[in-house]
């Protein structure tokens, strides 16, 4: 299927073509349901209408609002990610947990974005993140064999799921990539320096602009030179971001400077986001209101804090969590070409009528 077409994704004939793959899907979730079933997990279903929708600055949501029989009125958002509900369930006493959760986000289309998608969310209480990480392996190949082929594939690109992840550093993917000293940039105690990072970024033939911050300049390293780089032949482990990027993690305790984050990269593209999961509530504060007055800054909105998740952070015991885009790794594992390719009834495009 091509990004734009005359056919509705209700005509027979595409619907016949989108069939195979979409006969995949039903599969690898099946597959991914048991695998969490004999690993102990609780699946669960995290509550769509949330009063905060999440509080990252690049990520957007669909707005509503609750109306009373008596006319009052509340903003409501549909979620981004069940995490807040799960991290709640978490503080109540869940141990092990999996949402296989329908979740929202606006301002993205195209053959790897839908705006209504599947993520698979799970936590591990008492776990590190490494565990995680082997986690992601298996997976892959489960999907893999549940779609009954032999690689991941995308476009020119593919994976052997059988090969154990290949782990890297952000630092050692700067290093490796763009000839980049990222560490160099961050002092002890987590502060960017951002004229550092655009002299660096200039010297490694990356355009900077004068308003540019350490962070705008650290995702265009990232876009432009590391992730195209990974997941190729073997799947990329990608880790240890610089605090600053990672608003839902801990700290490392063996350098503070980086948090207990990664993602998971195949063919590259990501299909998962991890985090050793951040229980202080007064530091999760103060992060998303750094991340709050990011997006004002960039998008001219912010979204509300979710007092209840705060307080539920200071009942939630050691915990690792990941998200997985579910559709992703369909297609990668079916060898779908677009996303709409896996997805049963995909949200109209009003734009392009």
């Amino acid at each position: 299927m091509t990004e734009t077409t005359a056919s509705p994704w209700w005509d027979a004939g595409r619907h016949a073509d989108r069939r195979p793959f979409l006969a995949a899907r039903g599969r690898i979730k099946a597959a991914m349901r048991g695998w969490f079933g004999d690993q102990g997990f609780t699946e669960v279903e995290a509550g769509i209408l949330q009063v905060s929708p999440g509080n990252e600055a690049h990520l957007h949501a669909f707005a509503t609002e609750a109306v009373t029989i008596d006319g009052r009125r509340a903003p409501l958002y549909l979620h981004t990610s069940p995490e807040f509900a799960a991290k709640k369930l978490i503080a109540a006493g869940e141990t092990r947990i999996v949402d296989f959760a329908r979740v929202f986000r606006n301002r993205e289309r195209g053959a790897l974005h839908h705006p209504e998608f599947t993520m698979v969310e799970w936590y591990r209480v008492g776990e590190t993140y490494e565990s995680l990480m082997a986690d992601c392996a298996e997976l892959l190949a489960l999907a893999c064999e549940a779609a009954g082929r032999h690689a991941l594939v995308w476009r020119e690109a593919s994976v052997d799921p059988g090969l154990a992840p290949e782990r890297v550093t952000l630092a050692e993917a700067f290093e490796r990539h763009a000839g980049i000293d990222l560490l160099a940039t961050i002092s002890p105690s987590g502060e960017a320096d951002g004229e550092g990072l655009a002299a660096r970024a200039r010297e490694a033939g990356i355009r900077v602009s004068g308003d540019d911050t350490w962070a705008d300049i650290f995702s265009k390293v990232l876009v432009e030179r590391i992730e195209p780089n990974l997941g190729f032949g073997r799947a990329t482990i990608l880790c240890e971001y610089p605090v600053s990027e990672a608003a839902l993690a801990r700290a490392k305790a063996s350098d503070p400077r980086v948090a207990e984050r990664f993602e998971l990269y195949a063919c590259g593209v990501e299909l998962a986001n991890a985090f050793g999961e951040l229980t202080d509530p007064e530091e999760q504060r103060r992060r998303f209101a750094i991340e709050m007055a990011e997006k004002q800054r960039i998008y001219g909105e912010s979204y509300p804090i979710d007092e209840d998740l705060l307080a539920a952070l200071a009942h939630m015991p050691p915990t690792s969590g990941i998200a997985l885009g579910f559709e992703r790794l369909v297609m990668l594992a079916s060898g779908a070409r677009h996303i709409e390719d896996v997805i049963w009834a995909p949200v109209p495009d009003l734009f392009s009528r």
